[in-house]
């Protein structure tokens, strides 16, 4: 896959960690990536942002952040709310399909859900990945609400005719309980396939090389990595 989009069930579940992770890997196997984020909220001018983090633990510079306002808002609002234009998810798609003809991976991080606005005629994650004809990875969290918002999330994909590249969950806990382990299942049932990867929380935390290796391990070879979901399960009735 030359192009793909990195999407979370809600915001907080990890997908700048795990978009870092895989390109944290295409790094290593020395493949050209590149990391897009098309709008980036709740921070200033000034403050460190996600593509600053994935820069940080995936060692990856090649970064274009499309645009940037201050409200911890939805893009669409964090724009009308400080007078800006929207960023033109047009011109998001032209960005990523010329460096997609020169660079072998291309990251697309979006800013919270799949159907989160970008503008105000309703431009959504989901509408650049069907542009691009980009496969999707969706990033879950852990704990109440999960497989919910999962289950929407994989039905607004499937309803516009993407392509799901799998699921990822972006902060397992060390110590899952009862409702963190039945989620797996849930969710392997919702996707109809087995999990693309499970990132432990902390790694973003990390340093890169300790980092790195928790990608390894925590990603499916699809993206780069070693994670057996098979195994992966055998841990939850410990």
């Amino acid at each position: 896959m030359s192009i793909l989009v990195v999407t979370g069930t809600d915001t907080g579940v990890g997908t700048t960690v795990v978009t870092a992770a895989v390109a944290a890997l295409a790094r290593g196997r020395e493949a050209p990536v590149a990391v897009v984020k098309p709008a980036q909220t709740g921070v200033t001018a000034t403050d460190p942002g996600d593509l600053d983090e994935i820069i940080r633990l995936s060692g990856v510079t090649t970064t274009f952040e499309c645009a940037r306002f201050p409200g911890p808002l939805s893009p669409a609002a964090a724009a009308r709310a400080c007078g800006l234009p929207p960023v033109s998810m047009t011109a998001v798609a032209e960005r990523v399909g010329a460096l997609a003809e020169t660079h072998r991976l291309v990251l697309v991080e979006g800013a919270g859900g799949l159907l989160v606005r970008y503008d105000e005629d309703g431009a959504t994650i989901a509408g650049l990945a069907r542009a691009l004809g980009a496969p999707v990875l969706v990033v879950a969290g852990s704990g109440p609400g999960t497989l919910n918002h999962a289950a929407l999330t994989l039905e607004a994909l499937a309803g516009r005719g993407l392509e799901l590249a799998g699921v990822v969950l972006g902060s397992w806990p060390a110590r899952p309980g009862p409702a963190e382990r039945s989620e797996v299942t849930g969710l392997e049932t919702l996707a109809a396939r087995p999990l693309a990867g499970a990132l432990p929380e902390g790694a973003g935390a990390l340093g890169r090389t300790a980092f790195a290796e928790v990608a390894r391990c925590g990603l499916g070879p699809l993206l780069g990595g070693e994670f057996d979901p098979a195994r992966f399960r055998t841990t939850l009735s410990l």
